[in-house]
């Protein structure tokens, strides 16, 4: 509930504050006195939009703090709009965005005012109207449909994936299939274009190279062997010369050695163009694909292994589409299947509510209305099931049922919607601006009445020029505007008992109050008492 509210140079109102107490707490006072003001101020307390216009004349800025409790817990809320546009938003002592602050501030209080009622007036939220009317039987329902809409929607978003890459794999797939015929035709091996670099250098200088071995082949080795055996003969004369008969005899063994391997290679070369040309025109042709496919032998046979790949899941992609098809027919039977468990719910919950609403609305002096909870099948589920929700309502005998929305009576859009409040109030706290608009006579105190029978259960505060209203309040204010030379002032006044029988005598005549009035108002507050 709200227990203080504290307004500062906001519109006409200078500084004033008040305490509001529970039950039904009654704000009246002159026409143009500030009564929408002082509510326009909670607003901004509540999250409403900022407008430097709202700052008084003549001031830096305005500000307006409330007070409450919500939850067993002590609630500050502070607005500040200045006239450079700058908005500041506090709760408990620390600066929060707007956003923060009114989704704690829509769990302390809701406003309505005369044609402030979007949200029974919006279809959009009738839904919702009727699943916060049953919400301890519903939910379970609500989170069935909600998993199951997931998951639908997870395999249908996967299966539309699918589809578009199977779309584009196919534009690509002649391409690929390309690449890989001439990729595999190539039949590459890692490192044959070094080898071929090293067989073409070969052939290309093979005269050369013939020549040369046949010159070093031909290296006379008679004359060393035989100097190797005459220093065999002397060699066991001394140990130098066996050293060097030991040397030249190695030696000469391993130019036998090296000589024949010279012949080895020598009887190996030939010299033949057409197999130049063949190894020139494999190097060629193993360059020119890597120009295409890859720097290197190794990269070409990665990127054959990938488009492979990619070759081998286009030919099971026709599988995969299948399973996930079946898969997301099976999710979709399941998410109806709970969309009907929860449509069931809900009927069942909306011929209470509409017996509950009609009640009330019996109440209100709504003698021949008739209200039904008409339900709309939707093409495809949603996370919300698969229905629309309207509630319509006809006010007198014999017209047809119609929205909300066109019922051109402001009297009956009032009462109708203390009935949806009566039925369902999420809010501690309901602020009414001016709720008797278009009533009188019988009408207002049946208002009364069921403002009072809602006050049991949450604080209001209701702004309201009728007399039957405002003797019903549990506690009763004024607002009061005083004026000098250059500025007005509005304050608001907690009304003392006697004040409250010269308010309501106030709203019976007028200025004209004698002690006629003084009792009548006396009378219609005792009648009040005990509702």
């Amino acid at each position: 509930m709200i227990n203080h509210i504290a307004i500062r140079d906001f519109a006409v109102i200078q500084n004033t504050s008040v305490d509001f107490s529970t039950g039904l707490n009654i704000i009246t006072g002159e026409t143009g006195a500030g009564k929408s003001v002082v509510i326009e101020g909670i607003s901004l307390a509540l999250g409403a939009r900022a407008d430097s216009s709202f700052i008084r004349t003549g001031c830096e800025k305005a500000s307006v703090s409330l007070s409450g409790e919500l939850d067993g817990e002590e609630i500050v809320i502070s607005r500040e709009i200045s006239a450079n546009g700058k908005n500041l938003c506090k709760l408990n002592g620390e600066i929060v965005t707007l956003g923060e602050l009114r989704q704690t501030a829509e769990k302390l209080a809701d406003i309505h005012g005369q044609y402030d009622n979007q949200f029974l007036l919006n279809p959009d939220n009738h839904i919702q109207f009727l699943d916060q009317y049953g919400k301890a039987n519903i939910s379970s329902f609500k989170d069935s449909v909600k998993e199951a809409y997931l998951d639908f929607s997870e395999k249908k978003s996967e299966l539309t994936t699918l589809l578009k890459n199977e779309r584009e794999m196919k534009q690509k797939l002649d391409f690929y299939q390309y690449q890989l015929k001439d990729i595999d035709s190539l039949n590459l091996a890692i490192g044959e274009d070094e080898a071929l670099e090293e067989e073409i250098n070969l052939l290309q200088n093979s005269e050369k190279i013939y020549e040369n071995l046949e010159a070093a082949y031909s290296m006379n080795l008679d004359s060393i062997y035989q100097a190797s055996k005459a220093l065999e003969e002397i060699s066991s004369f001394t140990k130098d010369i066996d050293e060097i008969s030991k040397g030249v005899s190695s030696a000469y063994y391993d130019l036998e050695d090296l000589q024949s391997s010279i012949r080895s290679i020598k009887d190996s070369i030939t010299f033949s163009p057409a197999e130049l040309d063949s190894k020139i025109s494999r190097l060629q042709a193993i360059n020119e694909a890597k120009k295409k496919y890859g720097n290197t032998i190794e990269l070409i046979l990665k990127y054959r292994d990938e488009i492979n790949e990619i070759l081998g899941d286009t030919i099971d992609l026709e599988h995969k589409k299948q399973t996930l098809a079946n898969e997301l027919k099976e999710s979709k039977d399941y998410l109806l299947a709970q969309c009907a468990k929860l449509t069931d719910m809900r009927k069942a919950l909306a011929g209470k509510l509409e017996n509950e609403i009609s009640s009330q609305l019996e109440d209100l002096n709504f003698n021949n209305s008739e209200l039904k909870v008409q339900f709309t099948a939707l093409d495809e589920p949603t996370i919300n099931g698969m229905e629309s929700v309207e509630i319509l309502i006809s006010t007198n005998k014999g017209e047809a049922l119609k929205p909300l929305a066109k019922i051109a009576s402001g009297g009956e859009m009032s009462r109708i919607m203390l009935a949806f409040k009566k039925i369902e109030a999420p809010s501690p706290t309901l602020i009414f601006d001016e709720i008797d608009n278009g009533i009188s006579g019988v009408t207002a105190s049946i208002v009364s009445k069921k403002l009072k029978e809602i006050a049991k259960d949450h604080q209001i505060l209701c702004i309201t020029h009728l007399p039957q209203i405002a003797a019903s309040g549990d506690t009763n204010y004024r607002i009061i505007k005083d004026q000098d030379n250059s500025h007005t002032y509005t304050t608001i006044q907690r009304l003392t008992d006697d004040e409250k029988v010269g308010e309501i005598a106030r709203l019976l005549g007028g200025t004209n109050i004698t002690d006629i009035t003084l009792e009548s108002a006396k009378e219609l507050i005792q009648s009040t008492k005990g509702v």
